[in-house]
């Protein structure tokens, strides 16, 4: 799942930064209201982290121009600002979600699975596909009767071609997402991946359309 944190403290961001990776997130970190937007507007973010006292454009700012735009992206701001007032301004411009910092990891991961589970329509950690089960809290995938925590990248690549079965994605939409900005991809880590995944579960649980790229086949319930 792509993470963008929009965050200017340094010590806030980074801390952030190093937990959300440790729970097989992908983050891009920006720290301006400005680059915020333009980042959330590039589309393949599956939720904002968002603090409010931003320079460039205040947290508000961007939100409200975001939803103006008709962008439906979950939204969980991440502020010291504490007042009643405070809290209600935030979601009323547009907010799905607000805590207080300095917050308590366990419950912002818990907070953003649930807007997640949210947009997806399920009640669930879980995303299903026939006998495919991914969970979101644990990393555990289940394929055939065996399952097994997958490492961060291969969790994201595997929960990436769940998000929508059926789908082909090239292995530039797929460095995209396993990679945050700035990162250099390494040239094989696509294979390296898909091989790793392959030798626990089978060749069964991931497709490869040659020429274009890989895909999870919808299965039956």
């Amino acid at each position: 799942m792509h993470v963008l944190l929009v965050e200017d403290d340094p010590m806030v961001g980074q801390a952030l930064l190093t937990a959300l990776q440790g729970q097989s997130y992908t983050v891009d970190w920006v720290r301006d209201g400005n680059q915020g937007l333009a980042a959330a507007r590039i589309g393949g973010i599956a939720i904002m982290l968002l603090d409010l006292g931003l320079p460039g454009k205040s947290g508000l700012e961007l939100l409200r121009q975001l939803r103006a735009l008709g962008e439906d992206l979950p939204v969980l701001i991440l502020t010291a600002r504490d007042a009643v007032e405070d809290r209600v301004a935030g979601l009323d411009a547009g907010a799905d979600d607000y805590l207080v910092k300095p917050v308590e990891m366990a419950e912002l991961l818990a907070r953003m699975r649930a807007l997640l589970r949210r947009r997806g329509g399920g009640a669930t950690n879980q995303i299903t596909n026939g006998e495919i089960v991914l969970d979101l809290a644990t990393h555990e995938v289940s394929f055939q009767g065996v399952s097994h925590v997958l490492p961060r990248r291969e969790f994201v690549l595997l929960a990436l071609l769940m998000e929508r079965p059926g789908v082909i994605y090239s292995r530039a939409q797929i460095e995209e997402r396993i990679y945050a900005w700035g990162e250099e991809p390494e040239s094989n880590v696509v294979d390296v991946l898909l091989h790793s995944i392959r030798r626990r579960y089978g060749n069964g649980i991931i497709r490869n359309v040659r020429g274009t790229g890989w895909m999870v086949a919808r299965r039956p319930a």
